[in-house]
């Protein structure tokens, strides 16, 4: 008897932490909780395609279904709260489940997904450049045509790993001001660019020197990575 009643609180215990840990919400609550927060940290977790065609204001693209979802998370803050959300909830289900088994504080998700945030003509953005926009090769040709080690950075203000690695490369980039040149070219305004480039995932990283292309690294890099890889390239 004692051994079910002993059971029975743990089942309790262990439904109150999901409680605290985790929120399934309709979109009127979820839009409010987001409203509150200064600076939300939203996940949009279906493809690149979908996410192109409309998505949350601010919501970071990381891709449910790509191999790299756990590594593309484990950047954020995990004491923050993070909603999630995809079409209609079922990658976002999935993808709550492995933010909380990655320790992440509060995971709140939106029920029904954008379907319903679109029920209620609630406001979202769409990807309007021109594939013919932005830097031509030339331009970028110019860009990296330098006698110092040129550190292009490609990202996009949806991709997460991007925004941790903006201030790491500044501040490198300030560091070793004589021997470097850090370029930060936008994913979404320089379609075209990117994909002559053959630039295909975010974060990506590239190291010229006098137009010269020396190595590409794909995936976050922190200060370490990133300072091993320009000291072993900037050696006279």
């Amino acid at each position: 008897m004692n051994r079910i009643v002993f059971l029975l609180l743990v089942v309790v215990c262990i439904s109150c932490l999901d409680d605290e840990n985790y929120q399934l919400l309709l979109a009127d609550s979820f839009r409010e909780r987001i409203e509150k927060m200064v600076s939300p940290t939203i996940i949009d977790v279906r493809s690149p395609e979908e996410y192109a065609q409309g998505h949350l204001l601010d919501a970071l693209n990381i891709n449910w279904n790509d191999r790299e979802f756990e590594n593309q998370v484990a950047v954020l803050d995990r004491n923050q709260p993070v909603f999630v959300y995809c079409l209609s909830g079922g990658r976002s289900s999935r993808a709550s489940k492995k933010l909380l088994a990655m320790n992440f504080k509060t995971v709140i998700e939106l029920k029904g997904g954008i379907l319903q945030w679109r029920k209620m003509n609630y406001a979202e953005k769409k990807m309007g450049t021109p594939l013919d926009s932005g830097l031509s090769i030339s331009d970028f040709n110019n860009l990296v045509d330098s006698e110092k080690l040129v550190v292009v950075s490609y990202y996009a203000k949806w991709c997460a790993p991007c925004k941790v690695m903006k201030p790491i490369l500044e501040e490198i980039s300030t560091e070793m001001n004589d021997k470097i040149k850090l370029v930060r070219i936008d994913y979404d305004e320089n379609l075209a660019l990117l994909k002559t480039l053959g630039i295909h995932g975010l974060p990506s990283v590239q190291f010229f020197s006098s137009n010269e292309l020396l190595e590409s690294r794909r995936g976050f890099m922190d200060k370490k990575q990133l300072q091993e890889v320009i000291d072993r390239l900037t050696v006279n």
